[in-house]
């Protein structure tokens, strides 16, 4: 088994950087066992009301890589 996991590491790590941090959220996620269905409500509530800012052109969109760039204080 701990072979396997070693193996799934190498090819993860070969993946482009948005990919790592997706396959990364995504593992995180499957940790919580626990659903909070009025908090995951609110969220699906908050992106329908920010993808239509952005489809209305109310919005910047910042590149990943700028925004990276910014959080980091660069």
């Amino acid at each position: 088994m701990k072979q396997n996991i070693a193996e799934i590491l190498k090819e993860a790590l070969k993946l482009p950087q948005e990919a790592r941090a997706a396959l990364a959220g995504t593992l995180l996620d499957s940790l919580d066992e626990t659903v909070d269905r009025d908090a995951e409500l609110a969220w699906e509530a908050e992106i329908v009301t920010r993808l239509k800012e952005i489809d209305q052109g109310k919005v910047k969109l910042v590149p990943w890589v700028e925004a990276r760039a910014k959080i980091a204080g660069q």
